[in-house]
């Protein structure tokens, strides 16, 4: 898993855009949220239901929030994976909860394509049997109080939902009741 994050330009043009989910209907559920910690507290905003579709989307999104402090957002992708998108000035760092999940989603796809890792090459009968292993950056939030070993721990943790294990890392890092209270106002 890298530790270093991955050059803006190898983002952008890496998404077919088209954001289908598992059962090939354009209808994703979860959510995205932008989480900012700036001048000592946490804020989180919902973010538009493109950033679920598109890496591009994602980053955009979360660089043109322009907040002063680390910005970074949690992607729920129909309750199937979590995503963790942190762009810089220069790079992007990414991870994702379950590389299996790039079979059936683009999003999960388009991850593993700006990583340089493939898309496993699974069967229907193997997917359903594969066991989820996350890729990327297990240190993206670290200097902000989330070490890579407590995310891999988290990431680790089969039995939740992706939304019990991004409400997880909330707890971890201080902004549970924020997140809390942006999941409350959005339909997912």
């Amino acid at each position: 898993m890298a530790a270093q994050g991955v050059d803006t330009d190898s983002v952008r043009g890496s998404v077919d855009g088209a954001g289908d989910s598992a059962d090939g209907s354009d209808e994703l559920y979860g959510f995205a949220v932008a989480v900012v910690y700036d001048d000592g507290r946490w804020s989180c905003t919902p973010m538009g239901d493109e950033a679920r579709e598109s890496l591009d989307a994602a980053v955009a999104e979360l660089r043109g929030m322009r907040a002063a402090g680390p910005v970074f957002g949690l992607l729920d992708v129909d309750e199937s994976f979590f995503a963790i998108v942190r762009p810089g000035p220069e790079t992007v760092h990414l991870a994702l909860s379950d590389a299996v999940c790039a079979i059936d989603y683009d999003l999960a796809a388009d991850i593993l394509e700006v990583l340089g890792v493939d898309v496993p090459d699974l069967t229907p009968d193997e997917v359903d049997d594969a066991d989820p292993w996350p890729e990327g950056d297990l240190a993206v939030l670290a200097d902000l109080g989330l070490p890579e070993p407590v995310l891999s721990v988290i990431m680790d943790e089969v039995d939740l939902y992706p939304d019990e294990q991004l409400g997880t890392i909330a707890q971890n890092l201080g902004f549970a009741d924020e997140f809390a209270a942006v999941l409350d106002r959005i339909d997912r």
